[in-house]
This record gives C-alpha cells, sequence and structure tokens, in this order.
C-alpha cells in the first residue's frame, strides 16, 4: 500500500497535469473559433471552383486537346497520395485517422497492382507511415514552423505537385485530410486532384449548380481549353488550401475535446487518490490509536 507521502506526491502530480491540460483545452478552444471561420469561409470558393471546372470540363469532353490535369496522362500506374496530417500530438485520434485512411488506400492500391508514392504533410502523418511505407514516401513537408496557413503555402506544395506530374513522376494524385463537420467529428475524405475530371460526379444530383443563364447562349473567350490551362493550376492549389484549413480546424477541434477529456479524467483520479489518501490516513490514525491504549492497558 502507497505511504501518505506517496499519495500526497502523486495528488500534486496530478493536479500539475490538470492545469496543463485545462490550459491547453482553453488555448485550443480559443483558436478553433478562427480556424473553424478560416475553414467555413473557403468552401464556397473552393466548391464554385470546382463547379465552374465541371462546367467547362463538360464542353471539352471528347475533345482532343484538353489539358492533361484535366483528363490525365491516359495511364493509372502510379499514383500520388498527398497525407495532410497535424505536425503535434495530443489531440485525440484526429492524425490516427487520417493515416488508418491512408493506409487502407495503400493497401487497396497494392493489391490492385499500382505504384504508390507518398506526399507528407505534417509531422505526425510522417511518423506514422514511415515504420510500414517509408520506401514510398518521396515528399516530406513539416509546417509547423507556419503561424498561419497561407494561400502561398498551397501554391507552393500544388506547384510541386504539378511539376512532378509534369515529369511523370505519377499518374494520379489524391489528397487525404480530414474535413471539420464539429467538435466531435472530424471526417478523413480521400479526394482526386489529378486528373481532376476524376472528381466530378457522374449523377446529376451530386453535379455542381452552374449560374442560371436564363436559357441565354454564351461562349468562352479564349476557348475552354485556354481556360482550363491558367484554372486548372489555381484549383489544384484551392483544393489543397481548404484541405489546410480543415485539418486546422479538425486538430483545434479533437485537440479541444481530448483535454476536456483529460482533464476531467485527472480531476476523476484526484478524487479517488484523495479518497485513498483519507482511508489510509484514518487507518494509521486508528492503528496508532490503538497501540496507545493497548500500551495503557498493560501499564
Amino acid at each position: 500500500m502507497a505511504s501518505l507521502k506517496e499519495l500526497k506526491n502523486r495528488i500534486a502530480s496530478v493536479k500539475s497535469t490538470q492545469k496543463i491540460t485545462k490550459a491547453m483545452q482553453m488555448v485550443a478552444a480559443a483558436k478553433l473559433r478562427k480556424a473553424q471561420d478560416a475553414a467555413e469561409r473557403s468552401r464556397p470558393y473552393s466548391d464554385r471552383m470546382a463547379a465552374v471546372i465541371a462546367n467547362l470540363a463538360g464542353s471539352m469532353t471528347g475533345s482532343g486537346d484538353a489539358p492533361q490535369l484535366l483528363v490525365g496522362n491516359g495511364q493509372e500506374e502510379t499514383h500520388l497520395l498527398i497525407v495532410a496530417t497535424a505536425d503535434r500530438g495530443l489531440c485525440g485520434g484526429f492524425n490516427g485517422n487520417i493515416v488508418r485512411a491512408a493506409r487502407e488506400e495503400i493497401v487497396r492500391l497494392t493489391r490492385a497492382g499500382k505504384t504508390v508514392k507518398i506526399y507528407s504533410i505534417g509531422k505526425k502523418g510522417y511518423d506514422a507511415l514511415s515504420r510500414l511505407y517509408g520506401d514510398k514516401i518521396v515528399k516530406r513537408i513539416s509546417l509547423k514552423e507556419e503561424k498561419v496557413i497561407t494561400a502561398g503555402i498551397a501554391q507552393r506544395i500544388g506547384a510541386e505537385v504539378t511539376e512532378m506530374f509534369e515529369n511523370g513522376e505519377f499518374d494520379v494524385a489524391k489528397l487525404i485530410y480530414s474535413q471539420f463537420e464539429n467538435v466531435m467529428t472530424q471526417v478523413p475524405q480521400v479526394k482526386t486532384l489529378i486528373p481532376a475530371m476524376a472528381a466530378i460526379p457522374d449523377g446529376e444530383d451530386e453535379a455542381p449548380m452552374g449560374p442560371d443563364l436564363n436559357g441565354a447562349i454564351y461562349t468562352y473567350e479564349p476557348d475552354e481549353a485556354g481556360i482550363l490551362k491558367v484554372l486548372l493550376p489555381r484549383n489544384l492549389n484551392t483544393q489543397i488550401f481548404a484541405a489546410l484549413l480543415e485539418n486546422v480546424a479538425g486538430e483545434m477541434g479533437s485537440k479541444m475535446t481530448a483535454m476536456d477529456n483529460a482533464t476531467r479524467n485527472a480531476g476523476d483520479m484526484i478524487d479517488k487518490l484523495s479518497l485513498q489518501f483519507n482511508r489510509t490516513r484514518q487507518a494509521q490514525i486508528t492503528s496508532e490509536l490503538i497501540e496507545i491504549i493497548s500500551g495503557a492497558e498493560a501499564l
């Protein structure tokens, strides 16, 4: 049985931990609001960009001069998985869920006889994937030093991915990240970036809505191919930027929940240790009283 001094030290240690988790919860809650607003503001822009690409792609169907970023290079042998996770832990199952989705995609593609390459964004994703798939990681970046996720970061990543595609290093690119729904729920997503045509829904109910032209007929100037050559790289950057913002919001929401649970668990542990301390102290006092009484009776 632990002594009173050991119990007192454990209670003090758990109280110190509780203060830390409480502080981290408050910091995550403060950052969550801003991150959630940024993620929600980016959604209409990324959705509208996808709708424009879909409308332009519809008129390019069967055309021989369609950009490769739209229709691909005609092959599907090599897949690049862009896995975006956080650089820090203590955020519950946030990173683990993204890594699990990446592993499932890797296993599925490997069984289909495809070659898989990994572009890792975030330290936690790299640490988890390098244990089993270290030979598949061709690029890794860390955003730990970036205080704010900006469009320039996504543009840099998009430029590297585009250059890799133009150099023939892969045929299909997919982005794996976590979409923020609420504080309790972050859903891992696997989105095809290249070719962009693969990300366009086939069903009419799921297809993005275009502008209401009231029956008007319009033409593009320059032609659709020229517009797509400009929009497709920008769309790639936009989708990456939106995914990174979703990740930040999801990380803060998951961290706030995890630290809240840790704070509550620390409180429960303090109550149990305090009860054990009081019982041990009472037993010690009772034992001392019995010894005193026994000694008095012996005299």
